[in-house]
């Protein structure tokens, strides 16, 4: 069981980690333009403000593709698994051409309610307008990955990540330096990196998976009660995706209500969270694919079984992070920033970061199991409750008595009710409709 979970769960976190280290990288090509630098980094921050938020919303295509999938392939209906892939292809194609349909409100939008200067919205909607073009390539992707990852096959999407960031790095820097271009030169990078990703994930399909492309029925792929079913999952999901969204908007608002400073500062000890997630999200995807698998198969026993391995994995990565980030968190704040009022400002809140991921893990995998066995709806109550119920009215209350601590405190809080509400749905939302 450790060599299945393993097999699947470290793909998936190299893949996770090649993210930011693109982004990373962007800054560092834009970074070094001279005295125009900012406006560029601007550009590009306000610009994949846009795209973070359409994506994150589409993310259901991965998330609803791996579930339905990985019980296809544990039910052993090979013809279910195919027209499944086409399905999500048909809704990845149906959204991104309604994206580019109306990327002129979107931008009109984005940018009249944004509060920036005029030359870096100027060029924010120049990266927008460019890099749009690659929705269709970047949507489709998230249905392949999702699609291979119900096959149990992490491989292919690691492969995919690793080429489409080093070559969108390799444009970027082409664009940039070579070309003599700069936001728009990195959203051409990415457009042709998108696109070759799309190319090469249809390659690996055409290789490995030809003889799935005989079980494809149109009849089967456009049936009422499956669409109506693969809709209401992935309505789910999208619904507990938007509150995400919104958690963590409110944390930002919030602290840009505060002070320039404790937005800074916030934005720097979120990284924090985000670097366990990297980690943890790894074997929430591993879940994904193992227990959509032996949820399809009926095998109730060793989904239990799976259960308790895939916690133990949670609770061995989570406890070295909050050690490491209680001893060592100091000199993690060293890496992110080189400012000393901003680390002095930090430091007291690292309490807090080193709580996250006892806190959350959890969530994290029960995120995984519950995608994997398509209990989408106790996905999107558990968001309802944590995000309107905790999140936010405890966000008001402890900020106006403890400030930024109250804030970091209201954080932990709606992740523990994640995790503690969906520990509570489990029986009922997963194993109770198993037969043994």
């Amino acid at each position: 069981m450790n060599r299945s979970i393993l097999r699947l769960a470290i793909p998936n976190i190299i893949s996770n980690i090649t993210v930011p280290l693109l982004g990373m990288a962007d800054l560092a090509i834009l970074g070094h333009l001279g005295a125009a630098s900012g406006n560029y980094i601007g550009a590009i921050a306000l610009g994949g403000m846009i795209f973070n938020f359409i994506y994150a919303i589409f993310s259901f295509l991965r998330m609803g593709t791996t579930g339905f999938t990985a019980q296809a392939y544990g039910a052993g209906n090979r013809a279910e698994s195919a027209n499944i892939l086409a399905r999500s292809l048909l809704v990845a194609l149906t959204g991104s051409l309604l994206l580019i349909l109306f990327r002129g409100p979107i931008d009109w939008f984005t940018f009249t309610i944004v509060d920036s200067g005029d030359h870096i919205k100027s060029l924010a909607s120049e990266y927008f307008m460019i890099r749009i073009w690659a929705a269709p390539a970047a949507l489709s992707l998230y249905a392949l990955n999702g699609w291979f990852l119900g096959m149990q096959n992490a491989r292919i999407p690691m492969a995919l990540a690793i080429l489409i960031n080093l070559l969108n790095v390799g444009a970027n820097y082409f664009f940039v330096y070579g070309l003599g271009m700069r936001s728009d030169g990195v959203a051409w990078g990415t457009v042709l990196a998108q696109y070759t990703g799309l190319l090469a994930a249809l390659l690996m399909l055409l290789l490995f998976y030809r003889k799935s492309f005989a079980f494809l029925n149109a009849g089967a792929i456009m049936q009422l009660t499956a669409l109506k079913r693969f809709f209401k999952v992935n309505a789910d999901i999208m619904a507990r995706t938007i509150l995400l969204i919104l958690a963590f908007s409110i944390f930002t608002v919030k602290s840009a209500g505060m002070s320039d400073e404790v937005l800074a500062v916030n934005t720097l000890l979120l990284q924090f969270l985000f670097l366990f997630s990297y980690f943890i999200d790894g074997f929430a995807y591993a879940a994904e694919s193992l227990a959509g698998s032996f949820f399809g198969a009926g095998d109730k026993a060793l989904l239990k079984k799976f259960t308790r391995y895939i916690f133990t994995w949670g609770i061995s990565i989570s406890l070295p992070f909050s050690l490491a980030y209680l001893a060592a968190g100091k000199y993690i704040l060293f890496i992110l920033t080189d400012e000393p009022g901003m680390i002095a400002m930090a430091v007291p809140y690292l309490p807090w970061l080193a709580l996250i991921p006892l806190v959350s893990f959890t969530a994290f995998i029960w995120d995984g199991i519950f995608t994997g066995c398509t209990a989408t709806a106790a996905m999107r109550n558990t968001m309802i409750a944590s995000t309107l119920f905790i999140f936010i009215p405890f966000s008001y209350f402890f900020t106006s008595v403890w400030d930024n601590h109250g804030l970091w405190l209201a954080m932990i809080l709606f992740l523990l009710a994640r995790s503690a509400i969906m520990t509570l749905y489990a029986p009922r939302a997963i194993f109770a409709g198993m037969n043994n």
